[in-house]
């Protein structure tokens, strides 16, 4: 069930209001979900049920994007500034230092807050910020492009197209390596979130700049890549493992940027297996 949560943050002209939506099934240590940008909470959906036979799950929509408000005026979409909220939103549930897991920009802020020792464990599924400039433009252009076309649909027509593979597939195939199993309305739904997401622009904008250069050390931390990501190349996953030498890298066969539809079982135990590891060190590389 959608619950929605306020709560206040510092900022440079003084407290503000956020407001977050999200859902919570389980029971067990806490599991936050982070999905990426122009998605939604329900980008989970597929293995929220898997998850919660062992955690307590909180799947959210990050400000400005999904069914929560944008950030108030002068509060940014850095780093600096989301995962502090982030933080916060966790304070406000009254969960104590969760697990998290994320994909694309949740898997980079999912790292920003195991580096901030904010989270028991990490599972970051193809995390941004491990780019080349030259594949940071490639995709940040491919973002843009999903989110033109978007805009310019009428929503009959994405109806229209979501209700057959092949339309599916052109609504969705840039992040999904099989997107016929994407049901309609699910598809529907995330064209529209995509389209209407208040936080997208500024959150790209802030993603210019963005390079994870930091080890994340204390806590196991995996970072799983799609064999089939079409957004966020698999070789970035080489990239964070030399960055974070002591992580789990583990492949995703057949899967692409989005990952959790394309395999819901396979995301599901890398996620469970990285939370599990808590305690003990966890450096194995998956080929």
């Amino acid at each position: 069930m959608t619950a929605k949560v306020s709560f206040t943050i510092e900022s440079p002209r003084g407290n503000r209001t956020v407001s977050v939506a999200y859902e919570r099934r389980g029971a067990g240590e806490p599991l936050l979900l982070l999905h990426g940008i122009g998605h939604h909470r329900q980008a989970w959906d597929p293995v929220l049920d898997i998850l919660a036979t062992e955690r307590e799950v909180v799947a959210v929509d990050l400000p400005g994007f999904g069914e929560s408000p944008a950030l108030p005026d002068g509060v940014a979409y850095g780093l600096s500034t989301v995962v502090p909220t982030l933080g916060a939103l966790c304070a406000a549930l009254e969960i104590d230092r969760p697990h998290v897991a994320g994909n694309s920009l949740g898997g980079l802020l999912a790292l920003e807050l195991g580096r901030k020792k904010l989270v028991r464990s990490v599972t970051a599924l193809s995390p941004a910020g491990f780019w080349s400039e030259a594949e940071r433009r490639y995709a940040f252009a491919t973002l843009l492009a999903m989110r033109a076309g978007a805009r310019l649909l009428p929503l009959p027509a994405i109806e229209r197209l979501s209700r057959t593979s092949a339309g599916r597939a052109a609504l969705t195939s840039t992040i999904y390596a099989r997107p016929g199993r994407r049901s309609p309305e699910a598809v529907v739904a995330e064209t529209l979130a995509l389209r209407d997401a208040t936080g997208f622009d500024a959150t790209l904008a802030a993603g210019r700049a963005v390079r994870f250069a930091d080890d994340v050390t204390g806590i196991p931390v995996t970072v799983a890549w799609g064999t089939r990501d079409r957004l966020l190349l698999r070789r970035q996953g080489v990239r964070a493992k030399y960055t974070l030498p002591g992580a789990r890298l583990v492949r995703l066969p057949g899967c692409g940027h989005v990952p959790m539809n394309d395999d819901p079982a396979l995301v599901a135990r890398v996620i469970l297996d990285t939370s599990r590891a808590q305690g003990r060190p966890s450096a194995e590389t998956a080929a």
